[in-house]
């Protein structure tokens, strides 16, 4: 069965931990975080990551606050002092069992830059090459509104991407997904999942005390994920976890990848994070030729939008206005506002050198 090869043969491994699955009374839950370590150590084959939330969660606890911080100023000064705190639980508990830990604090806005994803993502290679564990939070420190992933189940599906994971498992306190709310006793698992879009009618959207997100934050950071070829898991914090994923065990909510071809780093990053710093609007024939796998040429653009230079990101958008795509450009704006509608012979006349394409096909993502 597909879902079994899937698992059997994963070797790259991203674990999310939310902040629900570590509260514990007054403390982090240590007790689970030691049966991870030592469930991490039995497979010395496979290549393990931590996507951990957590660090405000710690704060609190460190600090002994009654709630959860409320304003922006809040929540990065108390999580600059749990990310420490929970960094050092991790450590202790991590080298107790000869494992070594290193920690990875990402934005999203640091990865929209192409030049900083690739940096994070051969760090993240070099940590794995050191066969060590890769701790990975987002910098709740410095992060405002306007530029955190929102949930960190969204970090761990980008972080899979980011690494090319072979399986991306999500801890939930939920168990996985059900077809109804799971205090309903006539509730049931879903056991397996072929089509995330159908299956978040089932989600429920719920927050937790400090989670930001519910179901719903998980499928679709499992849609991101599975679209990229990496199946995902939603299971239950049990204290054989691994165990129970690795002995194919009934655990959880598997969740098939697409079956679409892979996208390619460059193409992968286009799609999910970078930023258009304008548009391009094509015609018909333009958006049936991208369609194919074709390259954008000068002769399919109607109008341009939004200031860019050469090698920027833009958005593909058709005569009805609906976003088609995003690409890389290899004209600024200026040249390509005199070149629009224009044949590549013409087009090379008119601004004195030669004239391709517009976006290169490899260069391109089409939706």
């Amino acid at each position: 069965m597909e879902k079994e090869r899937f698992i059997k043969q994963a070797k790259r491994i991203v674990i999310k931990i939310g902040s629900q699955v570590l509260d514990k009374n007054d403390d982090i839950d240590t007790d689970f975080i030691k049966s991870l370590a030592d469930q991490i150590s039995a497979y010395p084959e496979k290549e393990f990551i931590i996507v951990s939330s957590g660090a405000v969660l710690a704060g609190v606890k460190k600090l002994k606050l009654q709630s959860k911080p409320k304003t922006i100023t809040e929540k990065q000064a108390v999580a600059s002092v749990g990310q420490a705190y929970l960094m050092q639980i991790y450590d202790k508990i991590f080298s107790e069992r000869k494992l070594t830990v290193g920690q990875m604090l990402l934005t999203v806005e640091g990865l929209q830059d192409r030049k900083r994803y690739l940096y994070a993502k051969d760090t993240l290679n070099k940590l794995i090459e050191f066969n060590v564990v890769p701790i990975i939070n987002e910098n709740d420190a410095i992060a405002v509104e306007e530029i955190v992933f929102g949930d960190n189940d969204y970090l761990a599906a980008h972080v899979s991407v980011l690494a090319d994971a072979d399986l991306m498992v999500i801890v939930s306190t939920a168990g996985g997904l059900y077809t109804d709310d799971p205090s309903n006793p006539e509730a049931k698992l879903i056991e397996e999942v072929e089509d995330v879009d159908s299956a978040i009618n089932y989600a429920k959207s719920s927050k937790s005390k400090f989670g930001t997100g519910g179901m719903r934050s998980k499928l679709e950071a499992a849609k991101v994920a599975t679209s990229h070829s990496i199946p995902v898991m939603i299971v239950p914090k049990t204290e054989k976890l691994i165990h129970s994923i690795f002995s194919l065990e009934k655990i959880g909510t598997f969740i098939h990848p697409s079956k679409h071809k892979k996208m390619s780093g460059k193409k992968s990053w286009l799609a999910l994070l970078s930023s258009p710093k304008g548009r391009v609007v094509v015609d018909k024939g333009a958006e049936k030729a991208l369609k194919e796998g074709k390259s954008l040429l000068p002769g399919g653009i109607k109008d341009v939008e939004g200031i860019f230079n050469p090698k920027d990101t833009v958005a593909i958008v058709n005569e009805e206005g609906i976003i088609i795509g995003k690409g890389i450009v290899k004209i600024g704006y200026k040249e390509l506002k005199k070149i629009k509608g224009l044949k590549t012979e013409e087009a090379s006349k008119v601004l004195g050198k030669n004239v391709d394409e517009v976006i290169h096909r490899d260069n391109l993502v089409i939706y």
